[in-house]
């Protein structure tokens, strides 16, 4: 039996007009879905099923992953308490007044509330020559200035509220580089600076003329130089997969190796932090789903403490913090 011409036009547009529907609905979801993540309730509604796996005493964790676009608390109940979606990130700071200083990207410093309302935000301009600029480190100080270290412009700048330079100093990098010139930056007690150069492979304490006073190399792209209470730096060494203590000196007085935990193997180490209780605190990224993203170590090497959410978060997570109220 033969359809008529007429027939066989209408079926044709039928089929066009709902192709054209399908395509039209599936453009305005992704919009939908991607606005919603940039806000950050559709994340919050994605990840409430999924569960981290803590080992040892729970608490809760901020935590941070450009793999999977998130940044957020997880509490000691494993649920979501607070999330923002991100691009890029390598620091963040818990303020003393509930508010968060973090980044969405390596050309920003965001100050959020408690809320995750944005407060302030400091954008990284052009080098002299018109180069990039990138953001790995910051810090808001005692005295309300805000440090923020600009990779590819070589230096630490101390702005105001108003995103005014009020203090500059100059590092040593023979070429600058936006990407790798430095990871974290922390204060020391002594008001210096302590750098962690990740291309050189140096941690470099600089005074606030930019005179380099004391420096390690590390010999690997370390991204972390902490400058503990007993005037020992705790180093996160990057790509050398361990985590060091190393006196004024420069003699290595602790350390653990990549293989040297039981189950655990150490891969890119990124934050490190000595805990009040003599506990090492370990960000152990790019490891894999075998291994946990953070540790909590004891002196004597022992695992008392871990976090492992490939769920909610993925293989590129350098950043986490203890979080309490």
């Amino acid at each position: 039996m033969h359809r008529s011409a007429n027939s066989k036009q209408f079926t044709l547009n039928t089929r066009r007009w709902l192709m054209m529907f399908k395509v039209f609905s599936q453009v305005a979801f992704q919009k939908v879905c991607v606005g919603a993540i940039l806000s950050g309730s559709f994340l919050a509604g994605l990840v409430s099923d999924a569960r981290a796996q803590q080992t040892g005493e729970a608490r809760s964790v901020f935590a941070a992953d450009y793999q999977k676009k998130l940044a957020a608390v997880v509490g000691s109940n494993n649920e979501v308490q607070w999330t923002i979606g991100i691009r890029d990130i390598h620091d963040v700071q818990h303020l003393s007044d509930g508010h968060w200083l973090l980044q969405t990207s390596f050309g920003n410093v965001v100050e959020v509330d408690a809320e995750g309302k944005e407060v302030w935000r400091y954008e990284a301009g052009k080098t002299e020559r018109g180069g990039p600029i990138e953001i790995h480190a910051f810090r808001r100080l005692e005295n309300g200035l805000t440090m923020i270290a600009e990779s590819g412009a070589a230096r630490i700048i101390e702005v105001d509220r108003d995103k005014k330079i009020v203090h500059s100093i100059p590092l040593s990098v023979p070429n600058p580089d936006a990407h790798r010139d430095t990871r974290l930056v922390r204060p020391t007690p002594n008001g210096n600076y302590l750098v962690a150069h990740e291309a050189l492979g140096v941690a470099r304490e600089y005074d606030r003329t930019g005179k380099t006073v004391w420096e390690y190399n590390v010999g690997s792209k370390l991204y972390s130089a902490v400058r503990l209470k007993n005037g020992n730096t705790l180093i996160g060494t990057g790509d050398g997969h361990r985590v060091i203590e190393v006196s004024p000196e420069k003699e290595i007085l602790w350390q653990i190796q990549e293989k040297e935990l039981a189950g655990v193997q150490l891969a890119w180490i990124t934050m490190v932090d000595r805990l009040e209780n003599g506990n090492t605190w370990i960000v152990n990224c790019h490891a894999g789903p075998e291994n946990p993203q953070v540790l909590e170590v004891t002196p004597g090497k022992k695992v008392v403490w871990s976090f492992k959410d490939f769920d909610r978060f993925g293989n590129a997570l350098p950043v986490a913090i203890p979080y309490q109220r």
